[in-house]
Protein backbone atom coordinates (compact mmCIF):
# COMPACT_ATOMS: atom_id res chain seq x y z
CA UNK A 1 0.00 0.00 0.00
CA UNK A 2 1.51 3.37 -1.03
CA UNK A 3 2.14 6.02 1.57
CA UNK A 4 -0.57 8.70 1.22
CA UNK A 5 1.19 11.13 3.56
CA UNK A 6 3.88 12.16 1.07
CA UNK A 7 4.17 15.91 1.01
CA UNK A 8 6.27 17.62 -1.64
CA UNK A 9 8.85 19.81 0.06
CA UNK A 10 10.08 22.71 -2.03
CA UNK A 11 13.82 23.23 -2.03
CA UNK A 12 14.88 26.76 -1.18
CA UNK A 13 17.85 27.89 -3.21
CA UNK A 14 20.26 30.09 -1.23
CA UNK A 15 23.36 31.64 -2.82
CA UNK A 16 26.17 33.91 -1.69
CA UNK A 17 27.67 36.59 -3.89
CA UNK A 18 29.15 40.06 -4.17
CA UNK A 19 27.13 43.18 -4.94
CA UNK A 20 28.31 44.66 -8.24
CA UNK A 21 25.81 47.51 -8.53
CA UNK A 22 23.30 49.21 -6.24
CA UNK A 23 22.29 52.10 -8.51
CA UNK A 24 18.67 51.01 -8.95
CA UNK A 25 15.97 51.64 -6.35
CA UNK A 26 15.32 48.49 -4.25
CA UNK A 27 17.37 46.37 -6.68
CA UNK A 28 20.95 45.14 -6.51
CA UNK A 29 23.02 43.18 -9.02
CA UNK A 30 24.85 40.28 -7.40
CA UNK A 31 27.74 38.37 -8.94
CA UNK A 32 27.77 34.67 -7.99
CA UNK A 33 31.15 32.99 -8.57
CA UNK A 34 31.52 29.24 -8.96
CA UNK A 35 34.44 26.90 -9.53
CA UNK A 36 34.20 23.69 -11.55
CA UNK A 37 36.69 21.20 -12.92
CA UNK A 38 36.81 20.15 -16.56
CA UNK A 39 35.68 16.53 -16.81
CA UNK A 40 38.43 15.31 -19.10
CA UNK A 41 41.38 17.60 -18.41
CA UNK A 42 40.79 18.56 -14.79
CA UNK A 43 41.47 22.24 -15.47
CA UNK A 44 39.87 24.64 -12.99
CA UNK A 45 37.07 26.63 -14.63
CA UNK A 46 35.89 29.80 -12.93
CA UNK A 47 32.40 30.86 -13.86
CA UNK A 48 30.30 33.81 -12.78
CA UNK A 49 26.68 34.82 -13.27
CA UNK A 50 25.04 38.13 -12.46
CA UNK A 51 21.49 38.20 -11.08
CA UNK A 52 19.17 40.97 -9.97
CA UNK A 53 17.95 40.76 -6.39
CA UNK A 54 15.29 42.66 -4.46
CA UNK A 55 16.63 44.84 -1.63
CA UNK A 56 13.58 46.27 0.16
CA UNK A 57 15.45 48.70 2.44
CA UNK A 58 18.35 49.57 0.11
CA UNK A 59 20.84 48.30 2.71
CA UNK A 60 23.39 46.57 0.46
CA UNK A 61 26.11 48.63 -1.18
CA UNK A 62 28.58 47.82 -3.94
CA UNK A 63 31.30 45.46 -2.74
CA UNK A 64 29.23 43.86 0.04
CA UNK A 65 29.06 40.09 0.35
CA UNK A 66 25.39 39.11 0.58
CA UNK A 67 23.17 36.06 0.95
CA UNK A 68 20.22 35.86 -1.46
CA UNK A 69 17.33 33.42 -1.76
CA UNK A 70 15.28 32.44 -4.80
CA UNK A 71 11.64 33.65 -4.74
CA UNK A 72 8.73 33.96 -7.13
CA UNK A 73 9.25 36.33 -10.07
CA UNK A 74 9.08 39.93 -8.84
CA UNK A 75 9.62 41.54 -12.23
CA UNK A 76 10.92 40.64 -15.69
CA UNK A 77 14.45 39.93 -14.42
CA UNK A 78 14.20 39.71 -10.60
CA UNK A 79 13.89 36.20 -9.12
CA UNK A 80 16.05 36.67 -5.99
CA UNK A 81 15.62 38.48 -2.68
CA UNK A 82 18.25 39.77 -0.25
CA UNK A 83 18.36 37.84 3.04
CA UNK A 84 21.30 39.48 4.80
CA UNK A 85 24.51 41.38 4.30
CA UNK A 86 27.23 38.95 5.41
CA UNK A 87 30.31 41.13 5.06
CA UNK A 88 29.97 44.86 4.38
CA UNK A 89 32.55 46.44 2.07
CA UNK A 90 35.22 48.52 3.75
CA UNK A 91 33.45 51.73 4.61
CA UNK A 92 35.85 54.02 6.45
CA UNK A 93 34.96 56.48 9.18
CA UNK A 94 36.12 59.42 7.04
CA UNK A 95 39.05 60.12 9.36
CA UNK A 96 42.54 60.38 7.96
CA UNK A 97 45.02 58.54 10.13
Amino acid sequence: MPNDNNIAIKQILVKTGTVVSDKMNKTIIVRIDSVAHHRQYGKVLRRAIKVKAHDEKNTAKAGDTVKIVQVRPLSKDKRWKLVEVINPAGRGTGKIS
